[in-house]
This record gives structure tokens, C-alpha cells and sequence, in this order.
């Protein structure tokens, strides 16, 4: 297991507080050291901003992008959230195309929710248009893999790109590449029982070393520690595969019937281990960010209508999906209307990170040259325009089903 990210969430103000960049700065490197210190190898160092709505003026965006990003590089911070656009401000997504060309390091995202529990569809058809918009930016559509369309997702989650800070108070938190700890305690079972239970201990007893030394840091520079996000992020091997984790338990492929079962059975696993939770705590299912995930989506097991279904019990939804470059603004945004609706009657957070590829149909294979990816084909988009009410400018009050 390693982290991911320890993920800062900081107000740098407009103009930028330099002296508060600089103790984020600080914080960060010790953060750094005191966890690798204690045997965990730390993958990246990240910050995460209030909405960028709140603080920064419209006609400062770019300008905003270009100093922040500078300023918290030269503090050691490897990427940078600037956090979601709002339905309130509806604007506000039509500034992230221009956003995010200024800095290959900077993170965006947009809410497709409402604080009020609402499916806003202004906001569904922005964010979709955003994916859109993105997607020619840069080769193979890699830009949108910084671009997220978020439903009922709250401050403090560190993962990228959904993170984003609420107040003023600095804090911190941890996402951890954790997919390893089920690759082994399911792989090394002999029942579902045991496989339960070596995961809930192999996770809480990471977490009580890192909480502990989190608590420490947290007391020294008055840097709130939010928790942990166990969510099992992969990585693209097979021994940090958290398709191969669910295949141990005794599916033939990932994708095919039982898969269901399989993502329930981790998840509820994970909710019975005690830890500080922050985030997301669940199972992601990144198809490009797994090897036996891109295999299965390759070989037509797993499609996008799956990954749906499975973020019913998972933790984070549709993520790193390579689609078709002529996936229109209303195929995207009949995806994100499911997709937000799913989140709110769950009462769940979920995202979508989806990769309309330029130049690539249904079934062509991707070309990615990242050491972050493993390559697969593309998938088919089971979406066609939204018609009558579904294509209003309406908010859709989803309530969470009821408990009998």
C-alpha cells in the first residue's frame, strides 16, 4: 500500500497569501518526510482550494491559474485543485475550457447537484458541454482526465480531480492506493470470512499508523487532519489490480454476472473497518487505472452500463472511461443525469471522468503513452438526446428512498 496524495485544503485568498502558501508548503514536506519515515511511500503532494467561484473574480481566472499554479509549485505541490463550478453560478462552467489549458498540473471540476438535493439540469448539460469542450485539447482527449462532473460529493474528499477545501482553516487528509491490501487478503483465503477479515485488519491496521502519526502533525501545525480515504485506488499491474482482488473471490471475468456481488462484498467489507473516514471510503473502478480492468473492458465484459450498475454499491463512480470522440454534448448528458440521480436517491457521493477520445470509434484500441494508464478500446456509449422534460432547464428533487 502507498498514498496517493496527502491532499491540503487551503483558502490562498486573491491575491494570493505568499506567507500562507509558504506554511502549506512547510506543513506538506514534513508531512512527507514524517510519512515516509514510517515506511509509506508517498506518490504526490497536492493542494485543493474553495471552489474557485468564491474567491476568485471572473476577470482574474486566467491570471489566477498561471500565479497559483507557479507559487505552489515552488512550495512542492505536484498538482492543484481549484474545485467545482456551481449550479448557482452557471457562468462559472463555461471558464473551465479556458482554465485549464493554462496549466497541465491544475485540476477542475463542476457539481451536477445542488447543497438542496437536487439534480440541477442546467448544471448536467454545463458540465456535459464542458467534457465536450475538453476533450480536442490535448491528444488522446487527456485533458478531461482533469476534469470531473461531481453529484452529491462534499469538501474534504482528497482523491483529484474531486477534491476541494470549505472555510478558511487549513486542513489535510490522506487518499491511499490501497488495492493491494484485498489483492492479498483475497487471494490468500480460504472463505469469504476470512477474506473479510484480513482485509478489515490488513486496513485498520494501516490506519492506525497513519492516523497516529497524522494526529501528530495535525497537533503541531494546527492543520485540521479530515481522515482517511480507503478508497482501493489501483494502480496499472496486476499486483495492484483491483480487478484482480474480485476475481480472486471466484469471478471468471470482472464485468460478467456476480461482479455485482463481488464490488458489495469489498464495500461492505470497508465499512465494517474502523478508521477517521474522509471522502469517498469505497471501491473505485478506474477502467484505464487497472490492468485487468482495461483487459475486461477490452474483451467486451465490462461496459459502461456495468460500471453504472456497480457504482450503486461502489464508492466512486464512472472513471477514466475511454468513449468515442463523437460523443455528442446530449449522449454526455443523459450519462450524468443517471449518474446524479443514482448518487442522490443513494444519498452517495459519485463522479464521472469520462474521455471522449478524438479520432477514435467504438471498439478502437487507445493509445495512451502515461505510466499511469493501461490501455483498452473504446467503449460504447448506450445514449441518445434527452427529449421533453429531461431536456428543460428544471431541478430534479431526488430524495434518498425512505426506510421502512
Amino acid at each position: 500500500m502507498r498514498i496517493r496524495s496527502i491532499t491540503v485544503f487551503l483558502n490562498p485568498r486573491w491575491p494570493i497569501s505568499e506567507l500562507g502558501l509558504q506554511k502549506a508548503g512547510i506543513f506538506a514536506r514534513h508531512a512527507r518526510e514524517t510519512l515516509q519515515n514510517a515506511g509509506y511511500e508517498v506518490q504526490s503532494v497536492r493542494l485543493a482550494t474553495p471552489p474557485f467561484p468564491t474567491f476568485l473574480p471572473p476577470e482574474d481566472y486566467a491570471q489566477a491559474v498561471t500565479v497559483l499554479g507557479f507559487l505552489a509549485h515552488s512550495e512542492g505541490f505536484e498538482y492543484v485543485s481549484l474545485g467545482p463550478a456551481a449550479p448557482d453560478k452557471l457562468d462559472t462552467y463555461a471558464a473551465i475550457p479556458q482554465m485549464l489549458p493554462q496549466s497541465s498540473n491544475l485540476f477542475l471540476s463542476g457539481h451536477l447537484t445542488t447543497p438542496a438535493g437536487q439534480v440541477s439540469l442546467p448544471a448536467v448539460r454545463a458540465c456535459a458541454e464542458v467534457i465536450h469542450q475538453v476533450a480536442p485539447l490535448e491528444k488522446n482527449g487527456f485533458a478531461n482526465l482533469r476534469f470531473a462532473a461531481l453529484a452529491n460529493v462534499p469538501p474534504w474528499a482528497p482523491f483529484f480531480p474531486a477534491a476541494y477545501h470549505n472555510g478558511n482553516a487549513p486542513a489535510f487528509a490522506l487518499a491511499l492506493e490501497a488495492a493491494d491490501l484485498a489483492l492479498d487478503a483475497f487471494g490468500h483465503a480460504s472463505s469469504l470470512a476470512e477474506a473479510r477479515a484480513g482485509l478489515i485488519q490488513a486496513v485498520q491496521e494501516h490506519a492506525k499508523a497513519l492516523e497516529e502519526k497524522c494526529d501528530y502533525l495535525s497537533a503541531l501545525y494546527k492543520f485540521e487532519f479530515k481522515g482517511l480515504d480507503f478508497t482501493l485506488a489501483p494502480f496499472p499491474d496486476k499486483s495492484r489490480s483491483i480487478g484482480t482482488a474480485l476475481e480472486n473471490l471466484g469471478l471468471p471475468a470482472f464485468g460478467l454476472s456476480g461482479s455485482l456481488a463481488a464490488s458489495a462484498f469489498l464495500t461492505d467489507t470497508l465499512d465494517r473497518a474502523a478508521f477517521k473516514r474522509t471522502g469517498f471510503n469505497g471501491l473505485m473502478l478506474p477502467l484505464l487505472e487497472d490492468a485487468t480492468l482495461a483487459e475486461r473492458g477490452a474483451d467486451g465484459a465490462l461496459t459502461l452500463t456495468d460500471l453504472l450498475l456497480y457504482s450503486s454499491v461502489c464508492g466512486t463512480g464512472l472513471d477514466t472511461l475511454p468513449l468515442p470522440g463523437g460523443t455528442s454534448v446530449e449522449q454526455l448528458q443523459a450519462i450524468l443525469l443517471d449518474l446524479a440521480a443514482l448518487s442522490l436517491r443513494l444519498n452517495k457521493p459519485l463522479t464521472a471522468r469520462l474521455l471522449p477520445i478524438p479520432g477514435k470509434q467504438t471498439g478502437d484500441l487507445t493509445g495512451f503513452n502515461f505510466e499511469y494508464f493501461a490501455n483498452s478500446k473504446v467503449l460504447e456509449v448506450p445514449a441518445r438526446p434527452l427529449s421533453g422534460l429531461f431536456a428543460g432547464d428544471e431541478s430534479l428533487e431526488i430524495a434518498p428512498r425512505k426506510q421502512q
